[in-house]
């Protein structure tokens, strides 16, 4: 049995996460996907040395195409000789909790590439298109050098937009011939693209849907030198417009250059305030409240004898003793 106490063993995972291992990647994205305690104390470690990677979102409804579109765009990163991490969150298995399609089954065209690191998690309940676990295992990626780090949501719904709250920008990927595509427009998901791709651009709708986002974004006032997001059509089963879309990454990265930090401290702001709320609700649950406490409160309330307002004071004044 190995005499190396767990603090030394949590710094070599570090150390080793920073040199590019491959290996210790995986197992620190173990621990952070799992919500293992020693995974705070690992992000604790890493993240001084975070903050370099571009970290791009693609999103979009389910059958657009997602995955093969980030298969193309890998391929277009790595030839411009750029390092990449690539995080696809699926649908959980309802037998075993883990993702339903698994890194072994995509992108097998870079499987043998040491500047490609992919990795599939599971949403495992959580909503908005992300897993829990997801800024987190961007963070390790960035740790490990990885230059771009593209993150493919879960075919996604009207308002879950979780990933504008990570990525530096955010692709947007839709498919014509679905049936309503003015329904697609209502929602809120459309507002948060900085690019457009209209996939699977060789079916019957491609123009139909170009122009109804057009006429979308024509709504939409764009005060001068503000980015207005463009809309691309593309094959990604050919790779058909995926030099565009690399172009337009990059002139996007290049246009919004000056408000990056902002942006990014707007992002952290809302992860900060998310775990003081994580925090704050397991300090509640583990230390304030007990579930039959709860119970007793929520019988009071439904009963009339309290009212919630005063409820919720009672247990804040204990909270914060």
């Amino acid at each position: 049995m190995s005499s190396e106490n767990p603090a030394a063993r949590g710094a070599s995972l570090a150390d080793r996460v920073l040199a590019g291992d491959p290996r210790a990647i995986a197992r620190a994205l173990s621990l952070v996907e799992d919500e293992d305690p020693a995974a705070a104390r690992l992000i604790g470690r890493l993240f001084p040395q975070t903050g370099r990677a571009y970290v791009i979102g693609v999103t979009g409804p389910p059958g657009a195409g997602k995955s093969t579109l980030v298969d193309r765009l890998v391929g277009g990163v790595r030839q411009q000789g750029r390092t990449v991490g690539v995080i696809a969150v699926d649908p959980t298995s309802p037998f075993t909790g883990g993702a339903i399609l698994g890194d072994r089954i995509r992108m097998q065209l870079h499987a043998g590439d040491a500047g490609v690191f992919i990795r599939s998690m599971a949403t495992r309940g959580h909503l908005g298109g992300l897993a829990r676990a997801t800024d987190e295992a961007a963070l390790v990626l960035d740790a490990s050098g990885k230059d771009i780090i593209v993150i493919e949501t879960v075919g996604v719904g009207q308002d879950e937009v979780e990933i504008v709250r990570t990525a530096d920008m955010t692709v947007l990927v839709l498919v014509p011939g679905t049936g309503d595509e003015v329904q697609a427009l209502k929602a809120g998901i459309m507002e948060i693209a900085d690019v457009f791709v209209v996939n699977k651009s060789d079916r019957e709708g491609a123009d139909r849907m170009v122009a109804s986002v057009e006429a979308m974004l024509a709504l939409e006032p764009f005060p001068e030198g503000q980015w207005r997001p463009p809309i691309l059509k593309a094959t990604a089963t050919t790779g058909e417009g995926v030099p565009a879309l690399l172009e337009t990454i990059g002139r996007f990265r290049e246009a919004t250059r000056t408000r990056q930090a902002e942006r990014r401290r707007e992002r952290t702001a809302s992860r900060l305030r998310e775990s003081l709320l994580s925090a704050f609700s397991r300090h509640l649950n583990e230390r304030v409240l007990s579930r039959e406490e709860f119970n007793r409160l929520v019988d009071e309330v439904a009963a009339r004898r309290l009212d919630p307002y005063q409820a919720v004071a009672d247990v804040m004044r204990r909270a914060v003793k």
